[in-house]
């Protein structure tokens, strides 16, 4: 027996799923990670103006031990799977004690290290991900989606792993890193992964790779204060943004919304630049047909991640509310922003429910 999802696509029965493609990795799964765990601690609910509002996190990690599986004895074995990044009882009470209602989750992290892979691997890799992280969101379906970490080297492979992920293990979207091998994929080489992002209705999760490793010259950001990671990823996520809009991808695919991580990088905070580059540079052959200020209030939203007062205001006032998600990094311990956003000073009430949850609501077809 198969049902219809609220976008009207054929799902499998998840027993079946269960009992076929994710049989072997699902009873490591239910073993390993506390699926069957006992109560939770209580959950801080989070209230505005006396009502009950639904909150979701775009930005949370997890590795799967499945994947370490598929990769032994390959060029890429002898990857980390840290037991502290795993999902597990630990995840939900931590969501439980900030108030977080859903995460949508994703294997964005250590620098996107599959997409090393040869094709055939990285079919396996994300497949092995996809299937495990379909399992534990089954076991949680009222606080977990799921986001399929795509083999963005490969377009064509990354399509038809999103729609497999989408429409047979009821992922909601894709999570990619913000270059392939020092190539943006704003090209039209990419294409063919857009357009199936476009024509499943999901959003694409950004996120970069430590350290920005095709941005900078060895060394560059060395030093104290952790740069790679403080300077390097929203810069990458900088100019992937900006990429999207110049090369003209946001306008191939105009129904295409794309999630910037770490506040959007640093483009909301110095869009005035952005705005002018390419009059001021009409060599440079710009190929979008609006201004970027537009694609930020249209296709392009930013996590919460900027952890003051000014900056969310400015991201708010650049992007508008409709653009501003929120977002934790889980389970890295950067600042919470829950509390940033419910007690701004400047936004109104139905604006913080929005960042808090309301619109990744929607971009996630997440329902109450």
């Amino acid at each position: 027996m198969s049902f219809l999802s609220s976008r009207g696509m054929k799902m499998p029965n998840r027993r079946d799923f269960l009992k076929t493609a994710g049989a072997a990795a699902s009873g490591v799964y239910l073993m390993g990670h506390g699926l069957t765990a006992g109560a939770q601690s209580a959950r801080r609910e989070i209230m505005l103006n006396g009502r009950r509002v639904t909150t979701v996190d775009v930005h949370a990690h997890c590795v799967f031990p499945e994947v370490a599986a598929v990769i032994a004895g390959s060029p890429l074995d002898g990857r980390e799977f840290p037991e502290w990044q795993l999902l597990g009882p630990a995840r939900l009470e931590e969501m439980n004690s900030r108030g977080i209602d859903y995460q949508a989750l994703s294997m964005t992290i250590n620098g996107h290290w599959w997409y090393e892979a040869d094709r055939a691997l990285a079919t396996r890799i994300v497949r092995a991900a996809d299937e495990a992280l379909a399992v534990w969101v089954e076991a949680h379906p009222d606080r977990f989606v799921a986001l399929s970490s795509v083999a963005l080297p490969y377009p064509d492979l990354a399509a038809e792993q999103l729609e497999y992920a989408v429409t047979q293990l009821g992922a909601r979207g894709a999570a990619v890193g913000g270059q392939v091998h020092g190539e943006y994929p704003s090209s039209e080489r990419f294409d063919p992964f857009w357009a199936k992002a476009e024509e499943l209705g999901v959003p694409v999760f950004m996120h970069p790779a430590l350290g920005a490793p095709n941005l900078v010259l060895e060394n560059t950001l060395a030093g104290r204060g952790g740069l790679d990671n403080v300077v390097g990823g929203p810069f990458e996520t900088t100019l992937f943004l900006t990429h999207m809009m110049f090369d003209g991808t946001l306008d191939r695919f105009p129904d295409l919304q794309i999630v910037g991580a770490h506040g959007g990088g640093y483009l909301p905070s110095y869009l005035g630049r952005t705005e002018v580059a390419c009059a001021r540079f009409p060599d440079t052959g710009c190929l979008n047909t609006k201004a970027p200020s537009e694609y930020l209030r249209t296709q392009v939203f930013a996590d919460s991640m900027v952890f003051s007062e000014e900056g969310l205001r400015h991201l708010v006032a650049e992007m508008g509310a409709s653009q501003v998600v929120y977002g934790t990094d889980v389970p890295f311990p950067w600042p919470e922003t829950m509390d940033l956003i419910i007690d701004s000073p400047t936004l109104s009430d139905a604006e913080k429910e929005m960042i808090l949850g309301g619109n990744l609501m929607r971009l996630l077809d997440i329902e109450a």
